[in-house]
């Protein structure tokens, strides 16, 4: 890899390295043994919108794999406003290691990638959000579950993370059933590219229909960053796809509850199910810390683990 700006820069294959050397780092950690072959590496954390998971994975990922992360906040670098994208692309290229960028429009991420001559990861843009992405899949892959028998449900807002599960699924070969509100499907051109990679996309406006012996049932935020304006409506038009013990119902016994975190709890997902017992969210929350890793081992070029 160069950079991970988006799922559709990976194949199978590097998926399946990345899976494998997360799994490694992760169990290395838990015994003690973990290696820094990132010592005097930097990177740095270019976020125009606020995080918690994001950031203190990132920082802690590169602190334990030896190296520093630098976090610069939107106020401090304030991108295109003080200072062109290029620009700032071009200076942290001549300091760091690596960038992550968490920004509102994709093009400022595929902006840096294209001037700062050092690799550039997309930490989340209104497009894609690929390190969530292969961290869900990561929780579901050390479960030894067989992913090409899943039904893997996504209910709510055709948004940058389904994007991504949408793109991910396609290349592990993993049908993915999307129900969304009328006018909230995913954006065309990336049911396109999905399908072009073999994927199976199933879209539907029937929540219920979309449950019904589902395997995995994921949801999200209905009101994203950016949209709060747009909350009372939103809350309105989303109201039949809340996850709860009702639509669960549907699904097959004992079927995982996945969230990407933060929750609105009680608007797309109830306390209920969020805290059950067949909720892995937690999880999910943890593993972005080891694919992470191996995401920024992998695009530094360091061999240790």
């Amino acid at each position: 890899m160069r950079h991970l700006l988006s799922i559709s820069d990976l194949n199978r294959a590097e998926i399946e390295r990345l899976f494998n050397r997360a799994a490694d780092l992760k169990a290395n950690l838990k015994r003690g043994q973990a290696a820094t072959p990132l010592v005097g590496r930097s990177l740095a954390l270019v976020f125009e919108k606020p995080s918690l998971r994001t950031r203190v994975t990132f920082q802690v990922a590169m602190t334990q794999l030896g190296g520093q992360a630098l976090y610069l906040s939107a106020q401090e670098i304030q991108l295109g406003l003080r200072e062109s994208v290029p620009d700032v692309a071009r200076n942290l290229g001549r300091w760091v290691d690596a960038v992550a960028a968490r920004t509102y429009a994709h093009a400022t991420v595929e902006e840096l990638a294209a001037w700062a001559g050092i690799p550039v990861i997309n930490a989340l843009s209104d497009r894609e959000h690929p390190c969530q992405a292969l961290a869900d899949f990561f929780t579901l892959w050390e479960r030894g579950i067989d992913l090409r028998s899943l039904r893997f449900v996504w209910i709510g807002d055709g948004n940058n993370v389904c994007h991504s599960l949408m793109l991910l699924t396609a290349l592990l070969g993993v049908p993915i059933v999307i129900a969304t509100p009328p006018g909230h499907e995913p954006d065309q051109d990336i049911q396109t590219l999905a399908r072009s990679l073999g994927g199976r996309i199933d879209l539907t406006h029937d929540p219920k229909e979309a449950a019904v012996g589902a395997d995995v049932l994921y949801t999200d935020v209905w009101i994203s960053m950016g949209q709060e304006a747009e909350r009372e409506e939103r809350l309105e038009t989303f109201r039949r796809y809340q996850l709860n013990e009702r639509l669960v119902g549907f699904a097959k016994p004992g079927a995982l509850i996945m969230h990407c975190l933060p929750a609105h709890r009680n608007e797309e997902i109830t306390d209920a199910l969020l805290d059950g017992p067949q909720s892995i969210v937690f999880d999910q929350a943890e593993n972005r810390l080891h694919v992470q890793k191996a995401v920024l081992l992998s695009l530094l070029g360091a061999h240790d683990v």
